[in-house]
């Protein structure tokens, strides 16, 4: 990390009392240096990242950190507050700030710049220098490794493999000589693991260096896979077969987990590797010592919606409404992009050429350079084709999600299949859980050590097509279809009072829990519809991005009328949810409804099912599944659009101020000041 940081990068006497003023504070510093273009513009995709997950760190750590397209060189700034500020870790404020900047295609260099830092951070070494420095230049010297300590990390690693190289030769050597069992006594326990998160840099590392570290402390092996955003190393399979136990600290899908079948299994968040990683080899000493073998390792907890949750519970013990939901997601999630990509390019052919174009004859024999309707023509046609591939890849990637990549080939086929029977997107999920299933059952038939190498690229694929197809052609196609034809009649059909009702619904859900399962559940309801768009599905879509709006936007707009109600912090994240709510992120309220539930929760519930129910009835369309207010002029009635969210946005806002100003006590009163510097108390 030799040029990423130099003194002028470096604040020992940072001022800033929230995450925001902390960012900006350090940005300057970066535009000052020419490493950042745009402070404002690099400020705000700061803070949609923070949106995504809190990025504070036990142990007094926060690493602010995003890719941007305002940032032209890789850059790390640091900061040391001695108030403390409030980065969401569980354990407090953080005293050293580390704001971390890359360019918005560098995912090597973001790499390189996180993971070597969050390995780092974990040396209480390094971290009581960073507190104790007094020279801007030799602490930007310490951070590049210019002055490391007495016994560097890389040394340690090294020591660790060679004395594990040791014991692997005493081991061998003794069972030679004496039938193994003076080795068998020398031999440690050996834990192998899986770190990943949503970003997959940062936490990702700290939860392998902790893993790693807690290992050695108590004797015991940990060899750790790092399932980063550029990709992974797999564990060799002979680390793998002589592992005890397995640990996954994760909080996105662990790729390629049948390596890891028929062993002892801890499955928590990313977090938990950080945490408490003690605790968990410990839990995993003694599922090894009971005999408690895992017997769904194919299956994983479900990725995104609680990103950073240190608690997580186990695959194998998991309820299955919960794997089923984490199965539906993973496909959804893959479905998405086509969706997006195929459902703007077709909007944006209507907006040139009209709902005609549709019936265009093919680009491909009839195209003019100069006529916008060929232009048209073109992106209707680019986008019909993107939205070819919804329910297959649906279908692949529920598969996938259930027995990962055995599953993939029968998945496709099956959801392919669907679209043949006109079962839509109902016979996508059914193929998808089918051939998921299928292929599970056949993972679990024992077979001979010479079929064990060709079964999961030819038999299992060939076996399980085979069944899926007879299921989809001739057993379940059918019934799929009908069911499917009558939910799109019903859609269709919607009108006064039982659209308004959908819109209620749909509205409140988005709203409950703001990015949790049931917001997805609608969400996917929406999003599935876009597979075979029809009005009424249109309809749909539109109300659930309408919903999802409100909330940050309800509280960004409480906090800008009646400051006094909310904490500085709070005051701070209001700003950013105008932005965060006008994109459809509405995980932007989460912070306001973690700080008060019993009052911002029902408030945005009641905001986001009025916007839903008017949406509804307005008859407002919309074949993008994302965007905000920036895809408005793709969306049918854009203005009573507008008008739907602004009056959500209103009722949410207006029941939050008047339950926040019922209490008979403020905020301030815990230490925040009122927005002119003053202690504020709030009355009925």
């Amino acid at each position: 990390m030799s040029e990423l940081i130099t003194a002028e990068l470096v604040d020992l006497d940072l001022s800033a009392t929230t995450k925001d003023a902390a960012a900006r504070s350090l940005a300057e510093r970066m535009v000052a240096a020419h490493r950042v273009t745009d402070l404002d513009g690099f400020l705000a995709d700061v803070a949609a990242r923070e949106a995504q997950m809190p990025t504070g760190l036990d142990g007094g750590i926060g690493i602010p950190h995003c890719r941007s397209e305002h940032v032209n060189a890789p850059t790390l700034a640091f900061g040391r507050s001695g108030a403390g500020i409030d980065f969401g870790a569980a354990d407090g404020p953080a005293d050293l700030i580390f704001l971390i900047a890359a360019p918005a295609g560098a995912d090597d260099d973001h790499l390189t710049i996180l993971s070597g830092l969050a390995r780092r951070l974990m040396d209480p070494e390094f971290t009581a220098a960073l507190r104790a420095g007094t020279d801007p230049r030799a602490v930007a010297a310490l951070v590049r490794g210019e002055e490391p300590p007495e016994e560097p990390e890389q040394e340690r690693v090294e020591a660790g493999k060679q004395e594990q190289v040791q014991v692997q030769e005493q081991t061998e050597t003794g069972t030679e000589a004496a039938g193994g069992t003076e080795a068998a006594e020398n031999v440690p326990f050996r834990i192998v693991a899986v770190t990943s998160c949503p970003t997959g840099i940062a936490h990702t590392y700290m939860a392998a260096e902790s893993l790693a570290a807690a290992g050695r402390a108590e004797g015991v092996e940990v060899t750790v896979e790092t399932q980063g955003s550029a990709g992974f190393k797999k564990l060799d399979p002979a680390v793998v077969a002589a592992a005890d136990a397995v640990i996954w600290a994760h909080d996105v899908e662990v790729r390629e987990k049948s390596r890891f079948r028929g062993k002892p299994l801890v499955d928590v968040g990313v977090k938990a590797g950080i945490n408490r990683p003690a605790e968990l080899i410990a839990e995993a000493r003694r599922k090894a010592e009971r005999g408690e073998i895992a017997t769904a390792p194919d299956s994983d907890k479900a990725s995104g919606s609680g990103a950073g949750d240190d608690s997580g519970s186990d695959a194998d013990h998991a309820h299955f409404g919960v794997r089923l939901r984490t199965y539906l997601m993973s496909g959804v999630s893959y479905m998405v992009p086509f969706v997006a990509a195929g459902g703007l390019l077709i909007a944006l052919s209507f907006a040139i050429g009209g709902y005609e174009i549709a019936s265009a004859k093919s680009v491909a024999d009839h195209f003019v350079w100069g006529e916008a309707d060929s232009w048209a023509a073109l992106l209707n046609q680019i986008g019909s084709a993107a939205f070819g591939f919804l329910v297959p890849v649906l279908a692949g990637y529920i598969a996938y999600g259930m027995a990962d990549r055995p599953a993939l080939v029968p998945g496709f086929v099956g959801g392919a299949i669907a679209l043949t029977v006109n079962a839509g997107f109902l016979g996508g999920l059914v193929a998808g859980l089918l051939a998921g299933a299928v292929v599970m059952a056949i993972q679990r038939v024992p077979v001979h050590a010479t079929l064990r190498g060709i079964m999961p690229v030819l038999v299992i694929p060939l076996i399980a097509s085979a069944v899926v197809g007879f299921l989809m052609f001739i057993v379940v196609g059918k019934p799929i279809a009908s069911l499917q034809n009558a939910l799109t009649d019903w859609l269709n059909g919607l009108s006064g009072s039982n659209a308004v009702i959908l819109g209620v619904i749909l509205g409140l859900m988005m709203c409950f829990d703001m990015g949790g399962p049931l917001n997805k559940v609608a969400y996917a309801f929406a999003v599935g519809g876009l597979a075979d768009p029809t009005p009424g599905s249109l309809k749909v879509m539109a109300a659930v991005m309408a919903a999802g709006m409100v909330p940050p936007l309800a509280m960004a707009l409480a906090t800008t009328v009646r400051k006094r109600l909310f904490t500085k912090t709070e005051r701070e994240n209001g700003r950013a949810a105008w932005v965060l709510g006008a994109s459809f992120i509405t995980e932007g309220a989460i912070p306001f409804a973690a700080a008060d539930p019993l009052r911002v929760i029902p408030s945005v519930m009641a905001g986001g099912a009025v916007t839903g129910a008017l949406s509804m009835a307005f008859g407002a369309t919309l074949r993008a599944p994302h965007g905000g207010v920036f895809v408005v002029p793709l969306i049918g009635e854009p203005f009573l659009y507008l008008l739907a969210i602004a009056a959500g946005t209103l009722v949410a806002t207006a029941l939050v101020v008047l339950l926040k100003g019922a209490r008979r006590t403020a905020p301030e009163a815990s230490g925040d000041a009122g927005a002119d510097g003053s202690r504020v108390t709030v009355a009925a």
